[in-house]
């Protein structure tokens, strides 16, 4: 009875969750029940986590993204001509003001965009009140587990932080999911690319470790014998007090004893790590599908073709997140009706990201308005409200006419 005892004991000691389990590397796991420590007792390896965003393309890729789908706007509209915002919406609050008691809608989107990013899934739940949705809570995407029933439903069971598993419905879970094998989870892109991130990490090792304990002098002083203990002393003391510092830089040197100076250049093997480093950056931004100059790299296009690169990234990188986003808080924030219906939609207005100069500007609004011949497709005060300019009260402003060509009405004496 007493073996049977300890043995209950340990047993109970063991179900509880640790809070310091840790693995190889920088990986700590949250207790026994952690979905992590199975994968890696499965498998021996784990999804690519913090380490990989110490990675500096990496961290800017995650960032990038997610701070762009966070500062724009995400309305909740009525599928009509005008387009009219439906505030009055329980679902419009929540994207638009409060998800939370402690986020704000920039922080709620890039949270869970970062996580979709990071991990292929995010997750968050979605807490109602009758019909109405009330707050959206993130979740942990390791402790979320999306599985099909035998019955061909959705369901999700998280684990909660003491241990306890609670399953829940596709109503009450806001999945935005990655490129997916089985329709269900999304893959991580960090695991699927690190083999690429793997790489890029050694070469910052290499690198850093050149740094720490490599021969950083310039160049080298060759004399034909050995100096006298004097001249030795005048040489040493001339170099780190008249040619040492930025003050000091193009000063020339007087040698003695016929001393040649020999300047060290970079070797082939500088150059081809220098080449490495920057292929492997090439290779993380194209798993994020991030143009090479937004990632700070030295490319021409960074000048003249910044207006087509943002356009290229607005069009293949964020668009198919913002359909993404859209259809899925279709599926979870509107009702069935809403849905058949088309009544409503959620819309991202990227227009935020294509503003371009005040030149460019100009010449789109002049053209939208009507001038140069063309026919207006806008009219002054939808041009005001792009702008953030207050409607103007002018009983023309709604109405699609050219005001450069436009008669002004006759003051009447």
């Amino acid at each position: 009875m007493k073996f049977m005892d300890h043995f209950r004991r340990a047993a109970a000691s063991m179900a509880q969750p640790r809070p310091h389990a840790q693995a190889s590397g920088d990986l700590t796991f949250s207790g026994l029940d952690d979905p992590r420590l199975l994968e890696f007792i499965r498998t021996g390896v784990v999804a690519a986590g913090a380490s990989s965003l110490r990675n500096m393309a990496v961290l800017r890729c995650l960032t990038l993204i997610s701070s762009s789908v966070a500062m724009l706007p995400l309305n909740l509209q009525h599928n009509t001509p005008d387009k009219a915002l439906a505030k009055t919406h329980a679902a419009y609050r929540l994207l638009k003001h409060t998800p939370n008691s402690w986020q704000t809608p920039f922080e709620f989107k890039q949270l869970m965009q970062f996580n979709v990013l990071r991990k292929g899934n995010g997750y968050a739940r979605v807490i109602w009140s009758g019909d109405r949705p009330i707050r959206m809570v993130p979740l942990d995407p390791d402790r979320t587990r999306p599985r099909l029933t035998d019955s061909w439903d959705m369901v999700y069971e998280y684990t909660r932080p003491d241990g306890g598993v609670i399953t829940l419905t596709p109503r009450d879970v806001l999945h935005l999911r990655d490129i997916s094998l089985d329709g269900i989870e999304g893959q991580s892109r960090l695991k699927l690319a690190s083999g690429a991130i793997d790489l890029a990490n050694h070469a910052q090792t290499a690198a850093d470790r050149t740094f720490r304990t490599g021969v950083m002098a310039g160049g080298a002083i060759e004399v034909p014998k050995e100096l006298s203990e004097p001249a030795y002393k005048r040489m040493k003391d001339s170099l780190a007090t008249d040619h040492s510092g930025v003050e000091n830089a193009g000063r020339w040197m007087l040698l003695e004893e016929n001393a040649k100076a020999n300047r060290w250049s970079n070797t082939a093997e500088d150059s081809q790590q220098i080449e490495n480093r920057n292929h492997q950056i090439e290779e993380i931004a194209r798993a994020f599908g991030v143009p090479r100059p937004l990632l700070m790299m030295d490319d021409t296009s960074w000048g003249s073709g910044i207006e087509q690169l943002a356009i290229f990234f607005i069009q293949y990188t964020l668009a198919p997140w913002f359909t993404c986003w859209e259809q899925a808080l279709a599926r979870v924030l509107l009702s069935e009706k809403e849905r058949m219906q088309e009544e409503l939609q959620f819309k991202f207005n990227e227009r935020a990201l294509l503003r371009g100069t005040l030149k460019d500007q100009a010449d789109f609004f002049a053209k939208a308005l009507g001038a140069g011949g063309h026919a207006p497709w806008m009219n002054q005060n939808e041009v005001r409200e792009v702008s953030d300019m207050p409607r103007s009260n002018d009983p023309n402003a709604d109405q699609l006419r050219n005001p450069m060509t436009q008669k002004t009405p006759e003051k009447t004496t």
